[in-house]
């Protein structure tokens, strides 16, 4: 029995079954009132790291997916007006009806699919990451509605962003055209009055954004307006 005895004192004693031990002891001896065992309290998610949860679900990085794809589809929509508008002066100049049975076909047929790819290309990729980015930048540097952020996010948003956006939009669609070496005389030719049309249409659109619309409906009434915005864009990119 001494020798059992001895045997079995050894074998309790190992370090590995006497840690596995405490930790049972240790778990049995700090239950909670219902009778449930006691764990460090879990970290709640907070609203960014939810949000970058659903932005980025199947994608290696945090991109804004939701914001891209709303970009890509307002810019294809605006480049699809341009066309169509320009599609049935054309028609009208020609002496045809506009309301004539080969409307249709005629705006189908002839629509340029490669042209409307390449604004909605643009949108996705670069201008719905680009100006998410951007919206949140602004929003964690000046958080409170005060007169002073709405003025700087104004000011900025014209300075900054509106000849990045103009710069990208002329490059995007020359690349896609094969017509890098014309991007200069593009630049120099379209892009300062692109920007000064622009300052006329954002700086009151910015104002009624930032000053008057809550925030859960920004993004939708920045999308309606930058419909227009779109159509201007893609007509002054055809010429």
């Amino acid at each position: 029995m001494k020798a059992i005895g001895s045997g079995g004192e050894w074998w309790w004693n190992l370090p590995s079954l006497r840690r596995k031990h405490d930790s049972r002891r240790r778990g049995r001896r700090n239950p909670d009132p219902r009778g449930r065992r006691r764990g460090p309290p879990r970290e709640p998610l907070s609203s960014s790291s939810s949000e970058s949860i659903g932005q980025s679900r199947g994608w290696p990085i945090n991109f804004p997916f939701r914001q891209a794809v709303t970009a890509a589809s307002l810019t294809f929509t605006g480049d699809t007006i341009a066309q169509v508008r320009k599609r049935i002066v054309d028609r009208r100049s020609r002496g045809a009806e506009p309301d004539s049975k080969a409307l249709i076909p005629d705006l189908l047929l002839n629509h340029d699919w490669l042209r409307a790819l390449r604004m909605a290309s643009y949108g996705f990729f670069l201008y719905g990451p680009g100006s998410y980015a951007w919206y949140q930048f602004l929003d964690r540097c000046m958080p409170k509605q005060t007169f002073v952020n709405l003025s700087a996010k104004v000011i900025l948003n014209q300075i900054v962003l509106g000849p990045c956006v103009i710069a990208v939009i002329f490059a995007w669609n020359n690349l896609w055209l094969g017509k890098l070496s014309e991007l200069p005389s593009k630049y120099q030719n379209d892009a300062l009055p692109t920007l000064l049309y622009g300052f006329k249409f954002w700086i009151p659109v910015s104002i009624v954004n930032f000053g008057m619309i809550p925030l859960p409906a920004r993004v939708a009434f920045m999308s309606s307006c930058s419909i227009f915005w779109n159509f201007y864009l893609s007509t002054t990119l055809s010429k």
